[in-house]
């Protein structure tokens, strides 16, 4: 599978925005604009292991809590080469949509929330 392997955010588009439109306070976005993510991504079937502390099986609902504190719920499936989460937040409701594709040899994680889009692009380790 072409998302197997590690990965180390290059660059972001829009992120601070999307952080914003989130809610998180001024502080944190700072923070997550400059926190080095990397992902180890390996797959098993349709058991995906993403380290970063998550472990999902496509189409299966699980809950998670982004580095902030938001609480999410939702899944995760493959539509054609894409990973795309479905996602709504715990404390109001509204959905967050995320997708993951290799482009060029990159991963790019792309959110959407709110009508705000948002990238971060990940290079192979």
């Amino acid at each position: 599978m072409t998302f197997n392997g590690s990965w180390k955010v290059d660059r972001n588009e829009n992120y601070d925005k999307f952080m914003e439109k989130m809610g998180i306070n001024v502080v944190k976005r700072k923070l997550a604009a400059h926190d080095n993510l990397k992902l180890t991504i390996t797959q098993e079937g349709n058991k995906f292991t993403v380290k970063e502390s998550i472990v999902f099986e496509l189409g299966v609902t699980f809950n998670y809590s982004l580095a902030d504190g938001t609480e999410l719920s939702g899944s995760w499936n493959l539509e054609g080469d894409k990973l795309v989460g479905k996602f709504k937040r715990v404390d109001n409701g509204k959905e967050l949509t995320t997708v993951r594709e290799i482009i060029d040899n990159e991963l790019i994680h792309t959110y959407t929330y709110e009508g705000v889009q948002a990238k971060r692009i990940f290079k192979r380790e």
